[in-house]
């Protein structure tokens, strides 16, 4: 029988393979070590390949598109409540294939080698921001223990450590002051990284014309606009604007029954990396719209007014992410009305 949709659970070592029929049949399974993957699907006529977004996902789902299938990501989420009986490789096979030809379900989008570059860009940003933090905070503990404290801010950590290296007061061992210097010699190291991998991310901006184009709209920087294309690519996983906004967490909860809808608080859901820069830009904006009497400044000032400064950010958070989705699928550049 011919079939229709293979749904593959990758792994690092083995991989298990389930193939369905036009009906869901289940025609044949077989597990795969990773050097008989590609191979197996070169040799298999075209079909549609069902894949979990996970870890390695793209690189996966990019090398079986040049095999000449179709390739479908399916969120974890989604495979879950497919997989029927003990929980095996071949189960879970089986769940993504289902899952796979479920018209209500969307597929996440492939990412490119551009996207992946600028992804582990600002995850190794993001890792060193993690542990410059997590090395002022030691200080300041190691600090207190002495009797004296430091205010919070890696700005304040950098001022306070060379006061305390050259006071003479002994309240701090020269033994402990030995510590500190070392301490010191990993701030600064950490400094040079995430300043690096900072410069790193806006030359990629200057050469990437989506992300130009992004940044005319108010908010968007050279961090904001390359995370977002990281997300979003060239928006054709998405049907509209507010696709990409809900996909990101940035509209309300709903809980409805009955014929009565109710909205609450924003959902959270999806890159909170992404959703984080695009409140801190929106914040931005909506701070410095009370000067302004464009349309734009009149619109948020009123939702300051009537909502509040916060659901204001949000708002226009959602927008920002709406306008980012426009620009990147048509080509234009952000015109204010």
């Amino acid at each position: 029988m011919k079939i229709t949709t293979i749904g593959l659970d990758i792994a690092k070592r083995f991989f298990h393979v389930v193939c369905c029929n036009e009906q869901g049949r289940l025609v044949r399974k077989k597990m795969l070590k990773r050097v008989q993957v590609l191979a197996f699907f070169q040799q298999h006529p075209s079909c549609l390949v069902a894949l979990e977004a996970c870890a390695t996902s793209h690189f996966w789902a990019r090398e079986i598109q040049k095999c000449g299938h179709e390739v479908k990501l399916i969120p974890p989420q989604h495979v879950k409540a497919f997989l029927m009986g003990n929980k095996n490789d071949y189960n879970d096979a089986l769940a993504i294939n289902v899952a796979a030809r479920q018209p209500h379900i969307k597929s996440v989008g492939i990412k490119s080698i551009e996207q992946q570059d600028n992804q582990a860009q600002h995850k190794a940003r993001e890792l060193a921001v993690k542990q410059r933090t997590a090395l002022c905070n030691q200080i300041r503990g190691l600090v207190a223990e002495y009797g004296m404290t430091i205010n919070q801010g890696v700005n304040n950590v950098r001022k306070t450590i060379p006061l305390m290296l050259e006071d003479e007061s002994k309240l701090l061992s020269e033994t402990f002051k030995t510590i500190l210097r070392q301490l010191q010699a990993q701030l600064n190291a950490l400094d040079i990284c995430v300043e690096t991998y900072s410069k790193v991310i806006v030359e990629t901006v200057k050469h990437n014309a989506t992300c130009q184009r992004i940044q005319t709209i108010p908010g968007f920087g050279p961090m904001i606009s390359s995370a977002y294309f990281n997300e979003v690519g060239n928006g054709s996983a998405y049907k509209r604007g507010r696709d990409v906004s809900a996909s990101l967490g940035i509209v309300p909860r709903q809980h409805s029954s009955g014929g009565k809808d109710t909205l609450l608080g924003v959902s959270k859901r999806g890159n909170s990396y992404l959703r984080c820069l695009l409140i801190q830009g929106a914040k931005a904006v909506v701070s410095r719209a009370k000067t302004k009497n464009d349309k734009l400044s009149q619109w948020i000032n009123r939702l300051v007014q009537t909502r509040g400064h916060n659901r204001a950010c949000v708002a226009y958070a959602n927008k920002m992410a709406r306008m980012a989705w426009a620009i990147t699928v048509s080509g234009e550049e952000y015109s204010p009305v």
